[in-house]
């Protein structure tokens, strides 16, 4: 009887076209019968080795200098490749389908065999929190068909993607809405760079706010705050009420804001504390796979509270490594996650000491790294100034988009609110003294939260999968 191991054996050796689109994806860890493998093992070194597929000649020969194999084992082997033979009439996608599947079952048998020695404390290397990972990478195999982008053949596809209406997580800021194009989209990293006590944690969370409020599922990292601090920053936010009568209420009056408050959200905010530079994106990547096993929870945006103080998966933390080069990883890491989870990411990192005082940050002005917005799609400073916070706002200043070009309103004013932890539009007419930044002129400009039909021009701006 004929299996899909002898199938997959009988290809190597004489399917060249098979053998290019499945060699990397077979480990000798699939093959369970031990005769089996050491054929495979044979075929595979050939193939590293000569870049082709041997004979059968050839793997026999190899195997006849193998020491591990007895003579009864070698007769078997003798027996196994005389069966092997060439057939032209199998159905080529067929073949692969079914490689493929056999790849998936056996990935799945070794990873539930290995989560079993592992309860068992058989293994030295590896604990029980190893187990959502070890099932996770063996229910994800796949053979990828995507082997680049054909100028000419993929034209109409290429169209397609131009006219896609891309699916964005809008702002509740019109301006931000505007210099983005309607929202961030995923596989993104985004940054707000801030003098300490500007308002970098206090922009992240009124976006937070805004995003469980569009119904979508929110997860905000902090590597600086306590979980309940964020927490309190979004209740105030959500409930439109100061931190300070936040602390006062009684907790029945507490409740009954928040249940009117989160009445018709349907989305999730899960806040999770890691102590300061210890965690890096391999814990949000474990975070992100334990949140979807144990919860079910699988975020729209993540928020990380802020890069500058996590750490590199890659790099060690020490006198041997430059800041340079050490913020960069982490921004590669943490920007490597949002393209491989799908999702867009907000981060924070600080100014120098020359950004701290200056009223017209740059890039330059960046702490640490200059790796950080090398490797950012999107960048903002948050400049306070004492004019601007007797009058409650605070400037924005576009320092890199590659979502729009920067050109176009590169300042703009919005107000804020730091007791409620708000940010809000603010009428046209403030935005004067800002002209040299070319903003854009745009008639009904609303004038904050209150103008009449904002809800409805926001949600007709939206991109969004409204259904979380």
């Amino acid at each position: 009887m004929t299996s899909i191991e002898t199938v997959i054996l009988s290809n190597l050796l004489y399917n060249e076209q098979y053998v290019r689109r499945v060699s990397p994806f077979l480990k000798e860890s699939l093959f369970h019968d031990r005769n089996e493998r050491l054929i495979f093992k044979t075929i595979q070194s050939f193939i590293l080795n000569y870049n082709s597929s041997p004979t059968k000649e050839a793997v026999l020969i190899s195997l006849d200098k193998e020491s591990t194999i007895n003579e009864d084992d070698y007769k078997i082997v003798v027996k196994i490749l005389d069966s092997l033979k060439k057939d032209e009439s199998t159905n080529f996608d067929w073949l692969i389908t079914e490689t493929e599947k056999f790849c998936k079952d056996k990935a799945v048998y070794n990873a539930i065999m290995e989560s079993i020695h592992i309860i068992d404390g058989k293994s030295k290397t590896k604990t029980d929190t190893a187990i959502p990972e070890i099932l996770s990478d063996a229910l994800s195999v796949s053979f990828d068909t995507h082997i680049g982008h054909d100028y000419i053949e993929d034209a109409d596809d290429r169209y397609e993607f131009y006219h896609r209406v891309e699916s964005k997580v809008p702002f509740d800021l019109e301006f931000m809405n505007k210099i983005t194009n309607g929202g961030t989209p995923p596989k993104t990293l985004n940054i707000i760079m801030a003098g300490t006590g500007v308002g970098k944690s206090l922009f992240m969370c009124h976006h937070a706010a805004n995003c469980l409020s569009q119904n979508l599922n929110v997860l905000y990292i902090t590597c600086e705050m306590a979980e309940e601090r964020i927490a309190e920053r979004i209740d105030a936010n959500l409930m439109d009420i100061t931190m300070d009568d936040l602390h006062d209420l009684p907790k029945m009056m507490y409740e009954k804001k928040l249940k009117t408050a989160t009445n018709n959200i349907n989305g999730k905010l899960i806040i999770k504390e890691y102590p300061t530079a210890t965690a890096s994106a391999n814990h949000f990547r474990i975070l992100l796979d334990e949140l979807a096993l144990k919860k079910k929870f699988k975020p729209n945006i993540v928020f990380i509270d802020y890069l500058n103080i996590c750490a590199s998966s890659r790099l060690k933390g020490s006198n041997n490594v430059n800041s340079y080069t050490y913020v960069k990883s982490i921004a590669e890491e943490i920007r490597g996650l949002a393209v491989e989870k799908n999702i867009p990411i907000f981060s924070a990192t600080q100014t120098n000491r020359s950004g701290f005082s200056s009223t017209d940050v740059g890039l330059e002005d960046t702490s640490e790294s200059f790796g950080l917005p090398a490797t950012a799609d999107f960048m903002i400073a948050l400049i306070a100034t004492e004019e601007l916070d007797e009058q409650g706002q605070i400037l924005i200043k576009q320092l890199k988009n590659r979502y729009n070009d920067t050109v176009q309103n590169r300042k703009f004013i919005v107000g804020i609110n730091r007791s409620k932890m708000k940010l809000y539009d603010v009428k046209r007419e403030e935005q004067n003294g800002l002209l040299q930044s070319n903003q854009t002129e745009e008639e009904g400009y609303g004038s904050g939260y209150e103008e009449k039909g904002f809800d409805e021009k926001f949600k007709k701006a939206s991109t969004i999968d409204w259904k979380v």
